[in-house]
């Protein structure tokens, strides 16, 4: 990235050609002269401890300290200087943080369900197929230069909370003569033209997605629009030529894609271990306002004695100071790990239900106690 901004300073790249680069890379343009907006890419919304650390220290020393959660399970930052972004990527990279393809005309961060794996109605855990998928696309040379941006989602079950309708692609968790595999949603989107994703494969097992999706991604780069922006998403594409024509494209296409059946080892997928803590005795001051939290932001786990908390993260910002005190949370009461949410809000799973009354007077201390976790009244901005 450093080698392209000085290209790009010296007149050797134009502008066009560096917008497009720079995208790539996760660096968005401001409004603001000469400083941009940095997108952190969080695959399926997870961050360790360490991570949410990380980002922390990059928003305090490359911006002003403001994280805002995205509705992709991003972390955006603001008025970073571009001549800095090479070093804030790679103070990022020692945690195994990325911005590669968050923005762009690529495959977007991949999201999933906040519940991925405690749900007690899933399946099975979409975390290791998300995750597979997020690899399997990054950097992949067939999604670099699209016609437009390629969005993928994983919902954990019938609810659909990964939001499947309303993306490129969406996979939701199925279990069929005990396979594993997913429904495959295709076509959605919002924008000025709504569409309702199809239904495209009614199950589809495990190994068959990353084809799949290769083929799908690949069909769309050939046959989508290039010249108009406005009507450059898959939506259009499908609207113009029909379902039908579509499948019959994606699998010709597979003809043409090396692997067939790609296995993903969800068994190897590295899930988050609960601390075991003897809970310290707490006062609740106000008893009638954490009844009323416990009713709105306690999710119990399928993990007997295990409850996920919700946090309400208003318009879906939040500072460093309290980043901070939120990863020392999660390391000592939880599991090291927390999921940001499509709704722009935190979940922390794997909560022992004895540590529920110090956790929430902790929360209560940072100002993350406010009830109506997901409700209707907490705004999407």
């Amino acid at each position: 990235l450093a080698n392209k901004i000085e290209l790009f300073k010296n007149g050797k790249v134009d502008e066009e050609k560096f917008r497009s680069l720079r995208l790539a890379r996760g660096v968005y343009g401001q409004r603001q002269e000469g400083v941009q907006m940095i997108r952190i890419k969080l695959p399926y919304g997870k961050v360790s401890s360490n991570q949410l650390r990380r980002i922390s220290e990059v928003a305090d020393e490359y911006s002003r300290g403001r994280l805002h959660i995205t509705t992709r399970q991003d972390i955006q930052i603001h008025y970073v200087d571009l001549d800095r972004t090479p070093e804030l990527w790679a103070a990022l990279e020692k945690d195994d943080i990325t911005l590669r393809e968050a923005c762009g005309n690529t495959v977007r961060n991949v999201t999933a369900s906040e519940t991925a794996g405690i749900d007690p109605n899933e399946p099975f855990d979409v975390s290791p197929y998300a995750h597979a998928v997020f690899q399997y696309f990054l950097r992949n040379p067939i999604s670099q230069e699209m016609g437009r941006k390629f969005k993928v989602s994983f919902s954990g079950t019938d609810e659909d909370t990964g939001l499947s309708y309303m993306h490129d692609l969406g996979f939701i968790a199925k279990m069929e003569n005990g396979i594993r595999g997913f429904k495959v949603m295709l076509g959605g989107g919002l924008g000025s033209q709504p569409r309702h994703a199809d239904v495209f494969y009614e199950f589809l097992a495990t190994d068959k997605i990353i084809p799949l999706m290769e083929g799908v991604v690949r069909i769309f780069d050939r046959h989508g629009e290039r010249k108009s922006r406005a009507k450059a998403r898959m939506k259009f594409l499908i609207k113009d030529i029909g379902l039908e024509a579509f499948r019959r494209l994606v699998e010709e296409e597979q003809l043409a894609i090396p692997d067939k059946s790609v296995i993903i080892d969800a068994d190897g997928y590295k899930t988050s271990i609960p601390k075991k803590v003897v809970a310290p005795v707490v006062e609740i001051a106000d008893q009638k306002a954490y009844e009323l939290w416990k009713s709105t932001n306690v999710i119990q786990q399928k993990q007997a004695e295990y409850v996920a908390i919700g946090i309400k993260v208003l318009l879906g910002d939040f500072y460093t100071d309290k980043a901070r005190l939120l990863a020392d949370l999660i390391d000592k009461y939880a599991a090291g790990e927390l999921r940001l949410s499509l709704r722009q809000n935190i979940l922390i799973p794997h909560v022992h239900e004895d540590l529920i009354p110090v956790v929430y007077t902790i929360l209560e201390k940072l100002g993350f106690a406010a009830p109506g976790y997901n409700k209707a009244i907490d705004i999407t901005a």
